[in-house]
């Protein structure tokens, strides 16, 4: 599972040309041949939310695998990697594929937040009621509907829509019918990155990162540095290290970009007792220093 699946390799492995806006869009899957088509187990560099009304197959995740037959709704993130294999020939539903530049605030709200789509462990597949299942449906016709419209704010609808979603699958009941398989590796990684997603989003300037680097992590999980090391480069291809970082710097961006806090205040939530240091560390991941980002972002360039 080493291998990251670009979008655009998604639309060449289905047989379909990959669209110039690739921020958000929808599809019927029975156009993208979901019945003769298997996706090999790889994370991918994008969100996915699959509505299955017909269809048969199997479903695996770093720590499950489900049978799904009908009416069934998955939420797949780029943490996670993930394989199908389709049972039967005739698939009919929806999915709606989009990218983190597609996500707002408002779309990771503190309760969205602890939804599957953002999530690592946890449930990613729900079995739904014929009912509830032909609701959701019509809620992707109307998605369906609105990306081909000219309305100029058809994308924060969207946004609307796919909330909407989420919170259908916060009231499901996760399905039972699933085994873990015994991969150290991956359940390792798995407890990694839910452990590290759980300290955000950061609230409050006084609210500071509990775990900061790999041995902190490690010994939250109860297992040696060198063996979190090995886990996450056997499944990520980055180290513990790397994935800190990049998870620190995602939430300076933010913190920049939507809060008034000052660069002292936004570095000492982020562990940085010293300014400096926290300036250098952001310059070094992004090659501009935090002030530079925050007026790039106000002006809008």
């Amino acid at each position: 599972m080493n291998n990251k699946e670009s979008v655009v390799t998604f639309y060449n492995r289905h047989g379909q040309k990959h669209p110039e806006s690739s921020q958000f869009n929808i599809y019927r899957r029975e156009e993208f041949v979901c019945g003769s088509t298997s996706l090999p187990p790889n994370r991918r560099d994008f969100y996915k939310i699959s509505l299955v009304l017909e269809g048969e197959g199997i479903i695996s995740t770093a720590d499950k695998t489900i049978h799904i037959k009908n009416n069934a709704i998955t939420f797949m993130n780029p943490l996670i990697p993930y394989s199908w294999e389709p049972i039967s020939e005739n698939q009919t539903g929806y999915f709606c594929l989009f990218t983190e530049d597609f996500i707002s605030q408002n779309l990771k709200n503190e309760s969205l937040s602890k939804s599957s789509l953002f999530k690592v462990g946890g449930n990613h597949v729900f079995i739904l009621s014929e009912e509830r299942a032909n609701s959701i449906g019509g809620i992707f016709e109307n998605m369906l509907n609105e990306i081909a419209s000219g309305y100029t704010n058809k994308y924060e609808l969207l946004r609307s829509y796919v909330q909407i979603i989420m919170h259908e699958a916060l009231k499901i009941q996760p399905p039972e019918t699933f085994y873990k398989p015994l991969n150290a590796s991956e359940r390792i990684t798995s407890l990694f990155t839910e452990l590290l997603e759980r300290q955000f989003p950061i609230d409050s300037p006084n609210q500071v990162l509990k775990f900061k680097n790999a041995n902190e992590f490690a010994l939250q999980l109860n297992v040696h540095t060198n063996t979190l090391n090995r886990a996450l480069k056997e499944i990520t291809g980055k180290t513990t290290t790397e994935w800190i970082a990049e998870r620190m710097t995602k939430e300076a961006k933010a913190l920049l970009q939507y809060s008034s806090w000052d660069i002292a205040e936004i570095g000492y939530c982020l562990g940085f007792e010293h300014a400096s240091n926290f300036v250098i560390f952001f310059k070094k991941q992004t090659q501009e220093t935090p002030l530079q980002y925050r007026k790039f972002i106000s002006v809008g360039i």
